[in-house]
């Protein structure tokens, strides 16, 4: 976004909020030389007690008139001077160092005859009101043309430095709103950045529970279990449902997780019978908590793969929830034989992908741990901050 597009777009409020700062400003300035000159010209000329009321009245207003034509001007030029800035900016991206140089040249020179404009006029004014209402009382009419040149000669100097001065003011402005708009451009830009990182991770676990419930259903096929393999696509069907249900949320209630599971385990349970046991342990304060979607299915079929899978027996999965001050405690536990040498069971796709989503959603106020049960079995743990949904 460029300055003259930023200035059409801002506000009306705004924009007569500046406009009051810049009139304020030099109305103020106006006011401080008055008054400046009032007692100096008091300590100066003392007067008889009764006429020093009416004579000071009168140069008092005398001297604000004049002072507030040679201050008050400034009002009209400050805004053409800050359009002036961005209008022909000094400083100017460019590849080569010589252009670079040779712009600088240009601009400088515009500015230096757009500030001796801006002095001779501001000096005219001035002239003028020293003309009009001689605030110093000087003994006889000044030709106005003496008084222009005695003025100029005198402060045009100080003119040039207000109007660079002025000119430095509106770049400064200028520059903090552009690193202020980069910002917030730069916040919004990593914003979006995350969120397509997290959708395209939570999205990388759709097809990879789909293949895996796909692939035993094949194996129900072609062992003649179709009555199994048929209960499966249906249970699948509701899986995928829910999924499509929350396909834009990042994050939801731990109870729609749980549905989510519970349908997932129901397939599950279809594959493996009575060889697959699940114990669930939720406090009922942790229901509403925020979770990531599809952080618990992950965990569970991994429990499942290497803690059930492998054995010819029954084998068990618990799922616990617990809320500790601000943290929500999930755990995932199976019976099976435990954790691998190396710490090794983390390094699928589904685990590694829910690692990844909490560490972008959550930060350093999440934790996960593997280890191995007193009593046998992997156990993981997820500790993320407690927000009600």
């Amino acid at each position: 976004m460029t300055a003259n597009s930023s200035i059409e777009t801002s506000s009306p409020k705004r924009r007569w909020m500046r406009w009051a700062l810049i009139a304020g400003f030099w109305t103020l300035v106006a006011l401080v030389f008055s008054a400046l000159i009032f007692f100096a010209m008091s300590v100066e000329r003392p007067e008889e007690a009764e006429a020093e009321a009416a004579a000071w009245s009168v140069s008092w207003g005398r001297i604000f008139a004049s002072q507030f034509i040679q201050w008050g001007s400034w009002m009209a030029f400050t805004p053409f001077i800050l359009w002036m800035a961005r209008r022909f900016p000094i400083s100017m991206e460019a590849k080569e160092q010589a252009v670079l140089r040779n712009r600088w040249g240009r601009w400088a020179l515009v500015h230096l005859g757009l500030g001796l404009g801006v002095g001779v006029m501001h000096l005219f004014l001035t002239s003028v009101g020293y003309f009009l209402f001689e605030p110093f009382m000087s003994e006889g009419p000044s030709r106005f043309l003496n008084l222009f040149v005695g003025v100029f000669l005198t402060f045009i100097i100080f003119d040039l430095l207000m109007y660079w001065g002025v000119l430095g003011v509106g770049y400064a402005v200028d520059y903090y709103r552009k690193y202020k708009e980069g910002e917030v451009h730069a916040s919004q830009l990593e914003a979006q950045l995350a969120q397509a990182q997290l959708q395209a991770l939570k999205m990388q676990l759709h097809p990879h529970f789909l293949f895996n419930t796909l692939n035993a259903v094949s194996t129900l096929v072609r062992t003649n279990k179709n009555e199994a393999a048929t209960d499966m696509i249906a249970g699948l069907s509701d899986l995928l449902r829910l999924t499509l249900e929350s396909s834009g949320a990042q994050e939801v209630s731990l109870k729609q997780e749980l549905d989510f599971l519970e349908h997932y385990l129901d397939i599950e349970q279809i594959r493996f019978g009575d060889r697959l046991r699940v114990q669930m342990d939720i406090e009922p304060e942790t229901l509403r908590a925020r979770v990531p979607n599809l952080l618990l299915q992950p965990l569970v079929e991994n429990a499942i793969r290497h803690g059930i899978a492998p054995r010819a027996g029954a084998g068990r999965v618990e799922i616990r929830a617990a809320r500790d001050n601000g943290v929500l405690r999930l755990q995932v536990r199976d019976d099976g034989p435990g954790l691998p040498e190396g710490d090794g069971l983390h390094n699928g796709v589904g685990l590694a992908n829910t690692m990844a989503r909490l560490q972008r959603l959550y930060g350093e106020a999440q934790r996960v741990t593997f280890a191995n049960a007193d009593d046998g079995g992997a156990l993981v743990t997820l500790e993320l901050p407690f927000e009600e949904i």
